[in-house]
């Protein structure tokens, strides 16, 4: 079943019709507003770039405001693997009718998730069959890795970041999207927060800022640092 997705937005910060996209896709029990407050932190990199950090597809019944792409209550690999093929479709039609209502090409597009939004930003990022501009990952995990190979249809630029001390989605996890990837063929930049939670850090934000900046065409001073 495909689910209508809206969320929070930011418009590019010079005003105007935006050059390039930016979607966000948050975690767990979280909700869009959540994660669009990355986007101020970018936005002097990428002056052309719209945000839209949509409401995952369902709520969830014990955090009030609160939404998920898939039910998840453990690290099980064949639960999440289904779960991310459950919410593929409403995140490719979502992707689809922000690229036509930009009148974006999907190269002007990135994906950025963080936890089981990761989960979906990579299941979703590598199955389109024109590539977008790259996905970032935040303190998440490569589902369905073993499917992978023969399902790929696009390989974008990959940069995920996890932080050592995340107790729900231990850092072993990075190291093993990491070896996935590699082994469809595929690969990835890869940094650990050290010190860090299930969160996001100061370097964290800072090379996730760099990554976007560099794969949507954007020239700063960020970039140039």
């Amino acid at each position: 079943m495909t689910v209508f997705l809206d969320g929070p937005r930011m418009p590019p910060a010079r005003g105007g019709k935006p050059d390039s996209l930016v979607i966000l896709l948050h975690g767990y029990g979280s909700n869009g507003a959540d994660l669009i407050s990355l986007a101020p932190h970018w936005a002097e990199a990428l002056p052309g770039t719209a945000f839209v950090s949509p409401n995952a597809i369902e709520p969830v019944a014990m955090a009030p405001g609160g939404y998920q792409w898939f039910p998840i209550t453990s690290l099980n690999p064949l639960m999440m693997e289904q779960g991310v093929k459950g919410a593929a479709q409403s995140v490719d039609r979502f992707i689809d009718r922000e690229l036509e209502k930009y009148g974006l090409t999907p190269d002007r597009l990135a994906l950025v998730g963080f936890s089981q939004g990761t989960m979906m930003a990579l299941h979703v990022g590598l199955r389109r069959e024109r590539q977008i501009a790259g996905i970032l990952g935040f303190s998440g995990v490569l589902v369905g890795a073993d499917t992978l190979k023969n399902e790929m249809r696009s390989k974008p630029p990959v940069l995920l970041i996890h932080g050592d001390r995340d107790p729900t989605i231990p850092i072993p996890a990075l190291f093993e999207s990491a070896e996935g990837l590699a082994a469809a063929e595929h690969g990835a930049q890869w940094h650990i927060s050290y010190g860090v939670p299930h969160s996001i850090g100061p370097d964290g934000l800072e090379l996730g800022g760099k990554f976007l900046a560099l794969h949507l065409g954007a020239r700063s001073n960020l970039v140039a640092r």
